[in-house]
């Protein structure tokens, strides 16, 4: 039966998981953007972040010294993986760089179920945010409000770094011309290690914040990575504020849905990235083409 106390439980819902979507697209898509790889691996990196966070919390009963293991961590993966094999990839042709990223996500996948096993994991939330807090109108966990507020503030340092900061301005020209600012002399090559390094960590970031949320289980990024992409998508390829436009948008619509008939949650996010592609190809917020 739909209640309003339950419109608004969804609502918020939808805002968390928006807000979580958002952070690991805008990860996603500044790698597509400045590199132009299209990296399938993401979504193992999301759940390599939430397992490195894990075993930090184990280790140390820390949740904040989990958070900050599990960003590092799969940032050190990230730069380990750009060094390794994907710089390689750069100039190659599109389906040579969907290849060998989905084997990185496979090879990280396996890995970690070996290491792990296939019972999942759970991570508790910290003691300041475990609970319910009244609204008024209803009670929520206080957790999901922290991870709306946290995603939202790293959203917002994610913004200052790309457009208030020097490095910033070097990435968003390399989205738009990466050779002309090798041509000015910018080691371009170290800009793309960072801007893959921080991708990487942004979703290795979201994978430990949404821990106590759902439980860790070694298949869990393969969903959250068809998401990211159609939220990428919808979004448009190479925008930032796009990212987090579509991860509301695409989070609000995956928690309605799911009040009215789950089964049909994920069919609704496809029609509406199909009703974006075919009214505006380079999505909301988008450019047209990239050279």
């Amino acid at each position: 039966m739909l209640t309003w106390p339950n419109f608004y439980s969804q609502l918020l819902n939808g805002l968390a998981l928006g807000s979580l979507l958002a952070l690991i697209s805008a990860g996603l898509t500044i790698i597509y953007g400045t590199l132009g790889v299209l990296n399938l691996a993401h979504g193992a990196l999301f759940m390599l972040g939430g397992y490195a966070g894990y075993v930090a919390y184990e280790e140390t009963d820390s949740f904040l010294i989990a958070v900050v293991a599990g960003a590092f961590f799969v940032m050190v993966v990230g730069f380990a993986l750009e060094r390794g094999i994907i710089r390689y990839f750069y100039n190659r042709p599109a389906e040579d760089q969907i290849l060998v990223t989905f084997g990185i996500g496979i090879v990280i996948v396996e890995l970690v179920r070996a290491a792990f096993g296939n019972l999942s994991k759970t991570v508790p939330p910290p003691a300041w945010a475990a609970g319910v807090t009244p609204l008024g109108f209803m009670i929520y966990p206080t957790y999901r409000i922290a991870v709306l507020g946290i995603a939202a503030a790293t959203l917002a340092a994610l913004y200052i770094v790309l457009y208030r900061t020097r490095i910033g301005m070097v990435v968003r020209a390399g989205i738009e011309d990466a050779l002309m600012v090798n041509m000015l002399g910018i080691n371009v090559y170290r800009v793309f290690l960072l801007v893959f390094g921080i991708g990487a960590m942004a979703a290795g970031y979201a994978g430990i914040i949404n821990a106590p949320v759902v439980s860790l289980t070694p298949d869990m990024g393969e969903n959250i990575l068809v998401q990211t992409f159609v939220v990428v998508v919808i979004g448009g390829v190479g925008s930032f504020s796009g990212a987090v436009v579509g991860g509301l948008l695409a989070g609000e619509i995956l928690s309605l849905t799911s009040m009215v008939d789950p089964a049909y949650s994920e069919v609704m996010l496809f029609v509406i990235m199909t009703t974006v592609l075919v009214l505006r190809p380079q999505g909301l917020l988008g450019v047209q083409g990239r050279e």
